[in-house]
C-alpha cells in the first residue's frame, strides 16, 4: 500500500526453472492501489516494469513474456474489480504460464482467498511463482507454505493499515475536527471554520424551507409552495472553473429530504450516521450496502458545535414527521374525504384500515382487508366513515374548545409572517439583479471605447443583466396582483370573533386541514364493530398516552343486524297482537325510539309489513286469489310470460317500453297493481325468433362464397 520501491531481485537463475517452464509464457504481473500512488510512487511502478527484463534473464525469450497491467489504480482488496488479475487466473488454469512474477505479494493479492486460489491452480499446473525473494514452486509443500505466510502478512499488513488510518479519522472526529463536504446554507473557510453562507438570500431561502416544514408537515407540500413561489435552493458550486461560486438550482424532493434529514441545520457535528450492511453490499461495489442510522444512534455527535438554522428539537419533531409520513406508519395528510385516513387500526386484527371512497369520492367507507389481498382471507371488517368520522370531529372540538380564543390570536401573525418571508425573498432577487446590471455597467464603462471586440461582449452582458431585471419586476408585480391585501383591524377582529364558534371555524375549513389538526392531537383511532351489528366501539389514543373509549352507531343493510332485532320483532309482534293495523305499530315504534337499519329514521307502515312478514307474524295473503282479475283473450302476466319464453323479466318490460308488447295495468286490491301483456300465437313465435337471434356483437361474420368469376382461394389457417 505504501507503493515504495523493493529489493531487486537476486542475480543467479534458480533451479526450479525447468524447460517445460520456459516453453510456457511469463506473466509480469503490475498493480498499484491508487491512481494517487501513480502519480507520487513511480519509482515502484518503474520497478515492476523492470521484471520483465528479470524473466528474460531466467530465460525467456523477449516475444513470451506477457506484461498485464490492467489493474493499475485498484486495490487488491477483492479480486472484483481486477481484469488483470481475472486474466492471470484464467491464463494459468489454461495452461499457458510458467512462470508469474510480482515485485512482492501484495501486488498479486491483499485477499488470502485470492491468494490460495492462485497458488492452488497454480500448483495444479505446475506454474511458479517469483518475486524479490526468489522463485517459488506451489507444488511443494515447505515453497506453498511460505507463500501462505506471505499472503497472510500481506493481508494482514492492509488490515493493520486500514485500522490505524481508521483510528485516526475517528479520533479527529471525536474532536469535531474531521472536516466533511457541507451542505447548503453553510461555507468552510480556509481556516475550516464552518460559517453560514455569506449571501444574505441563501441564509433566508433555509430558514423559509424550514418554516414551511414547521407548517405543511410534509417535504412534498413544500416542494410545490417553492416551485409555486419560483424560489430556488442556494448551491455552492463543488468544481469546476465556477468552484465555490454562488449557483440556484431548482428544487426537488432528493434535496429537501436530505436537508431536512441533516443534523448540521440544528448546530450538531455528527459522524458515523451511515454504516455498511454486508448483506446488501453487491459483489464489486463497495460502495453499496449503505445504511443510513438515527442522529443518535451515529458514532459521534456533538451538539452546538456548528452554527445553526433550527434548535435541536425542531430538529427532532421533524425527523419524528418524516418517519411518520412514510407509508408503512400513518402517512401524510392526503386528499379525500375521510377524516381519519392513516389513522383508523382496527380493532379485530390490529391491522391499519384504509379508506375506499364511492358516489365518485363524496362517500367513504373504512376497510380492514389486508388480510383478504395478501392471504385470500375474508374481509376483516368495515365501517362507514361519516359516523367515525363525525364521533371524532366532535372529540376534538372539545379538545380545542379551551384553547379556541388562543389560536385564532395566532393566525393574523402567522399569515402576516408568510407574506413578510415571501416578500423578503423577492426583494433579494431584485436587489441581486440590480447589482448584476450595475456591475455588468461598470465593466462596460472601463472598457476602451476602441476595444469593440471587448465592447461588444460586455454591452450584451448588460443588456441581459437588464432584461432579467425587467423580468423579476415583472413576476412582482404580477405575484403582488395575486396575493389579497394585508389584513385589516376589522378583519383580524372577524377572526377574533369566530373563537367563540368554533364549529363553523371546522367546518369551513379545508378537509386536509382538518386533518392535519387531528394528527397533531390523536395517535391513532381503534375501531371495532361489535357482533357484526350496528354497534361499533371506538377507542382513541391521543398524544401523551391518554386513553378515550367510546360508543357510537353505524348504518347496517339489514333489519335482522340490529342489535336490537329480537326485541324489536317481539315489539311488534305484541302490537300486532293487540290488534293495531301497520301504520299504528309504526307510529307506537317510532314514539318509542326504535329506529330501522338504514338511512330512514323512522318506521313507515309498509317496513312493518314487512318485518311482520319475515318472522311469521302474519301469514303471505294471496289477494288475487280472492279477487282475481278479469282477462281477455291471450293475456299474460310479467311472470306467466317470461316463464314461458325463458327470458328474465327486465327483457319484457324492455320490450314493453320499445312498443314490441301491447300492455295494460290493472289495479288490484290490497296489492299492487298489475302488468298484463297481449301475447298471441303469432306474437309469442315473433318473441321466440327475436329471442333466438344472437346480438350484433356475438354474429359471425358472413360466408364467403365464391363465383365463377371470382374461384375462392383455399389457405392454411
Amino acid at each position: 500500500m505504501n507503493g515504495g520501491a523493493s529489493a531487486p531481485i537476486v542475480g543467479y537463475v534458480s533451479d526450479k526453472i525447468q524447460g517445460h517452464h520456459r516453453e510456457r509464457q511469463a506473466i509480469v504481473y503490475i498493480r498499484q492501489s491508487t491512481v494517487q500512488q501513480l502519480e507520487r510512487h513511480q519509482e515502484s511502478t518503474r520497478l515492476q516494469y523492470a521484471l520483465v527484463d528479470r524473466a528474460f534473464q531466467f530465460g525467456w525469450p523477449r516475444a513470451g513474456i506477457t506484461v498485464i497491467d490492467d489493474d493499475l489504480g485498484r486495490s487488491g482488496t477483492s479480486i472484483e474489480g481486477r481484469p488483470g488479475f481475472q486474466r492471470l487466473v484464467a491464463e494459468v488454469g489454461l495452461g499457458h504460464v510458467g512462470l508469474v512474477l510480482g515485485v512482492e505479494m501484495s501486488r498479486l493479492a491483499r485477499s488470502c482467498r485470492d491468494w490460495h486460489q492462485l497458488l492452488e491452480i497454480c500448483g495444479l499446473f505446475d506454474t511458479l511463482i517469483a518475486d524479490a525473494d526468489g522463485v517459488y514452486d506451489p507444488g511443494n509443500h515447505n515453497d506453498r507454505l511460505l507463500l501462505g505466510l506471505k499472503g497472510t502478512m500481506s493481508e494482514a499488513e492492509l488490515h493493520i493499515l486500514k485500522a490505524r488510518m481508521l483510528e485516526g479519522r475517528r479520533a479527529k472526529a471525536r474532536r469535531g475536527e474531521l472536516g466533511k463536504t457541507v451542505p447548503m446554507g453553510y461555507v468552510r473557510r480556509l481556516s475550516g471554520e464552518v460559517v453560514f453562507d455569506p449571501d444574505e438570500q441563501a441564509q433566508a431561502v433555509i430558514r423559509l424551507v424550514f418554516d414551511l416544514f414547521e407548517r405543511f408537515k410534509t417535504a412534498g407540500k413544500v416542494m410545490h409552495y417553492l416551485i409555486d413561489h419560483d424560489i430556488r435552493l442556494p448551491v455552492r458550486a463543488k468544481g469546476g472553473l465556477t468552484k465555490g461560486e454562488l449557483e440556484w438550482h431548482r428544487v426537488n424532493r432528493v434535496s429537501l429530504l436530505n436537508l431536512f434529514r441533516n443534523p448540521i441545520y440544528a448546530g450538531a457535528y455528527v459522524y458515523g450516521m451511515r454504516t455498511i450492511d454486508r448483506k446488501r453490499q453487491k459483489p464489486g461495489r463497495p460502495g453499496t450496502g449503505r445504511k443510513s442510522n438515527r442522529s443518535d444512534q451515529a458514532e459521534v455527535l456533538i451538539l452546538d458545535r456548528l452554527p445553526a438554522y433550527i434548535s435541536w428539537e425542531q430538529y427532532q419533531r421533524n425527523q419524528a414527521q418524516l418517519r411518520s409520513n412514510q407509508a408503512a406508519n400513518v402517512g401524510p395528510v392526503r386528499a379525500g374525504a375521510a377524516l381519519l385516513s392513516g389513522l383508523l387500526i382496527c380493532g379485530r386484527c390490529g391491522l391499519r384500515m384504509h379508506a375506499q371512497y364511492t358516489n365518485n369520492g363524496h362517500d367513504a367507507r373504512y376497510v380492514c382487508d389486508r388480510m383478504a389481498v395478501d392471504y385470500g382471507e375474508m374481509i376483516c371488517q368495515s365501517v362507514k366513515a361519516a359516523p367515525v368520522d363525525n364521533l371524532i370531529g366532535q372529540l376534538i372540538l372539545e379538545a380545542l374548545a379551551p384553547a379556541a380564543l388562543e389560536a385564532s390570536l395566532t393566525v393574523a401573525a402567522d399569515l402576516e409572517a408568510e407574506r413578510t418571508a415571501i416578500d423578503r425573498q423577492w426583494h433579494h432577487r431584485l436587489e441581486r439583479a440590480a447589482f448584476e446590471v450595475a456591475r455588468a455597467r461598470r465593466q462596460y464603462d472601463a472598457v476602451e471605447p476602441e476595444n469593440r471586440l471587448v465592447a461588444r461582449t460586455l454591452e450584451r452582458q448588460w443588456e441581459e443583466a437588464l432584461t432579467e431585471h425587467a423580468r423579476i419586476e415583472a413576476d412582482l408585480a404580477r405575484y403582488r396582483q395575486r396575493q389579497p391585501q394585508a389584513l385589516t383591524p376589522d378583519e383580524i377582529n372577524m377572526i377574533r370573533d369566530l373563537a367563540s364558534n368554533l364549529p363553523a371555524v371546522w367546518e369551513a375549513g379545508r378537509q386536509d386541514e382538518r386533518q392535519t389538526i387531528v394528527r397533531l392531537l390523536l395517535e391513532r383511532v381503534l375501531v371495532e364493530v361489535i357482533d357484526d351489528t350496528e354497534q361499533v366501539r371506538c377507542q382513541s389514543h391521543w398524544h401523551g398516552g391518554q386513553i378515550t373509549s367510546h360508543n357510537l352507531i353505524r348504518p347496517v343493510r339489514y333489519l335482522r343486524q340490529l342489535s336490537t332485532y329480537q326485541a324489536l320483532t317481539a315489539r311488534a309482534a305484541e302490537l300486532h297482537g293487540a290488534g293495531k293495523s301497520c301504520t299504528e305499530i309504526a307510529s307506537t315504534l317510532n314514539s318509542e325510539g326504535w329506529r330501522p337499519a338504514k338511512r330512514r329514521d323512522t318506521f313507515t307502515a309498509s317496513m312493518v309489513h314487512h318485518l311482520l312478514l319475515k318472522t311469521g307474524t302474519i301469514a303471505v295473503k294471496y289477494h288475487r286469489s280472492r279477487n282475481p282479475v278479469k282477462r281477455n283473450a291471450d293475456e299474460w302476466t310479467i311472470g306467466e310470460l317470461a316463464a314461458h319464453l325463458g327470458v328474465p323479466k327486465p327483457t319484457l318490460y324492455a320490450w314493453i317500453q320499445r312498443g314490441r308488447l301491447r300492455s295494460r295495468t290493472v289495479p288490484a286490491h290490497g296489492s299492487p297493481p298489475i302488468i298484463l301483456i297481449q301475447a298471441d300465437e303469432a306474437t309469442i313465435a315473433m318473441l321466440q325468433e327475436i329471442r333466438a337471434t344472437p346480438p350484433p356483437w356475438r354474429r359471425l361474420p358472413a360466408p364467403i362464397t365464391t363465383t365463377p368469376n371470382h374461384p375462392q382461394t383455399e389457405t392454411e389457417s
